[in-house]
């Protein structure tokens, strides 16, 4: 009779602990969790159809540009340059070529050769390698291969600093300091891993030459990697959104779009009315952009004229470059708001373009609602019956500005489950480094160079395709994506459970995303020797 009774007397006792917890939480629920809860719902339902709005206006943009033909020849007047019989070579304007590069052992062969390789008559073209390698191995090869070409009879010059001061924005400002540099007239630009065709010039330069009111001409991006694998065909996906859709349309309408940092020619005269690079951000060229615009110039991007590059392959190199493309705009937005709005040279349509779509909505709300709204606020939804998302916020909304952002390729159609997905888990690292430039927080001008791997990898590594590398732990875990991951796993067995609008099947396959990248699983495994 005692055990009876002391159990029994356990079990009261339990009952008790539970009820209490159940009351507790209901006070603590009722007040607080489902008001707040629902201001975060509102927040976010505006910030989707802001983004929705956005996307459409693109989407209806682009359609007009390509029904109507609004090709570059059409709106610019372009004619190719010609001999001149007297004048000879010297009718052809001074180009300066400015390679930036950081211990760039795997690529460098590919970009000088290519640079070097360009058409231009060969007294009217500089070639400018800007070496900031802190490898003497490395820095000692890139100066033999200029040698190599020097020796060919290539105006070729190898420039070094004493120190990284500025980075990419730094070197090119240095660069563009030497005595030579006043002879140009033009400076095109390509980072390591960027081999321009030889026609490069002939294409951009009579844009320049004719249109005195142009400072950039903007190539498009070609990826040579994008099949490496599952995680290059997803970053194909998105940049080319951003090619086919975002900078054409900006080319188009305003005139204006984010300078690319590369496969570009600059008129050096807007340059320096512009101010120079400056190191302020992360993205000194969308920097110079901006700044460039707001006095008037107009830029035109060539969406026919294609420039091989290389994609990050691992996610360690793409999470970097990440965020540095999520923070520097950011940045850049908190440093420049004022600027734009007192601005007196450009119109207020521009200005409202610049500030509304091209950074709040772009770079901002679209970061911000991708993590917050569909990996925090839905979830939590779940846990808190009495706050619902209406379904036009939850499936119709994401659903066409997914088929939206598809459209610029077409062969990945397939692949869209997996795009969204990814996307998400990557708007992860987006958010913080959004926020991390809005509050000018501690990461905010860190600069991490993205890796490249070039020709090298695929020799590398195929001797040792059946080799599983050796990777400590340390290296293949994230918290950040792990934790999230378990967030999704518990929101989808609630959902499961409990719930009647079968989110569990998203939450299930989000976490599943979350898990493989917080477990490393994703990108090029690159063996250790």
């Amino acid at each position: 009779m005692d055990q009876i009774s002391s159990t029994t007397t356990f079990e009261g006792a339990g009952d008790d602990i539970s009820e209490q917890l159940s009351i507790l939480r209901g006070q603590i629920k009722a007040p607080l969790i489902v008001p707040w809860l629902k201001v975060a719902v509102f927040l976010c339902l505006i910030m989707s159809v802001m983004l929705f709005i956005e996307r459409v206006y693109t989407g209806i943009v682009i359609t007009l540009v390509k029904i109507f033909g609004r090709k570059p020849e059409k709106r610019y007047k372009w004619e190719p340059l010609r001999d001149d019989l007297e004048l000879g070579n010297s009718a052809y304007p001074m180009v300066l070529v400015q390679i930036p590069m950081y211990n760039e052992k795997e690529v460098y062969q590919l970009s000088i050769g290519a640079a070097c390789g360009l058409s231009w008559p060969s007294d009217r073209i500089i070639i400018q390698v800007l070496d900031d390698s802190t490898d003497p191995v490395i820095k000692n090869l890139v100066e033999l291969e200029c040698q190599r070409w020097a020796g060919k009879g290539i105006n070729i010059k190898y420039e070094i600093r004493d120190n990284r001061n500025g980075y990419k924005a730094g070197a090119l400002n240095e660069g563009l300091k030497h005595p030579y540099e006043k002879l140009c007239d033009y400076v095109a630009t390509f980072d390591a891993d960027f081999q321009p065709e030889p026609d490069f010039l002939w294409q951009t330069i009579p844009f320049l030459v004719h249109n005195p009111e142009l400072a950039l001409v903007q190539a498009r991006w070609k990826f040579v990697n994008a099949d490496e694998c599952l995680m290059t065909r997803m970053q194909e996906m998105s940049l080319d959104y951003h090619f086919t859709v975002e900078q054409e349309v900006g080319s188009s309408t305003y005139a204006f779009f984010g300078f690319n940092g590369t496969a570009g020619v600059w008129r050096i005269a807007a340059i320096d009315e512009a101010g120079g690079w400056k190191d302020r951000t992360t993205v000194e060229d969308m920097d110079l952009a901006v700044r460039a615009s707001l006095r008037g110039w107009k830029f035109l991007y060539l969406g026919s004229l294609m420039v091989k590059n290389e994609l990050p392959s691992t996610f360690k190199a793409y999470r970097y470059q990440q965020h540095r493309w999520s923070c520097g705009p950011a940045n850049l937005f908190r440093k420049m708001f004022m600027e734009i709005v007192k601005n007196k040279k450009v119109s207020l349509w521009k200005k409202v373009h610049v500030i509304y779509s091209f950074f709040f909505v772009r770079k901002i709300v679209a970061h911000i609602v991708t993590f917050v709204f569909y990996c925090v606020v839905l979830p939590a939804t779940v846990l808190v019956p009495e706050v619902e998302v209406p379904k036009w916020g939850a499936v119709y909304i994401p659903s066409i500005i997914t088929l939206l952002n598809a459209v610029g390729t077409p062969r990945s159609l397939h692949l869209l489950v997996f795009w969204i997905l990814y996307e998400n888990v990557m708007s992860l690292h987006r958010t913080k480094a959004t926020f991390i430039g809005l509050l000018e927080a501690g990461r905010v001008n860190e600069w991490v160079v993205t890796e490249k791997l070039g020709d090298a990898h695929k020799l590398k590594s195929a001797p040792k395709a059946f080799k599983k590398p050796l990777l400590r732990i340390g290296e293949r875990l994230h918290l950040l994506e792990l934790g999230v991951g378990s967030y999704l796993f518990f929101c989808g067995c609630y959902d499961m459970a409990f719930g009647k609008n079968y989110y569990f099947i998203y939450l299930f396959a989000q976490a599943i995303a979350f898990f493989i990248a917080g477990f490393g699983y994703i990108g090029t495994f690159i063996p250790q020797s």
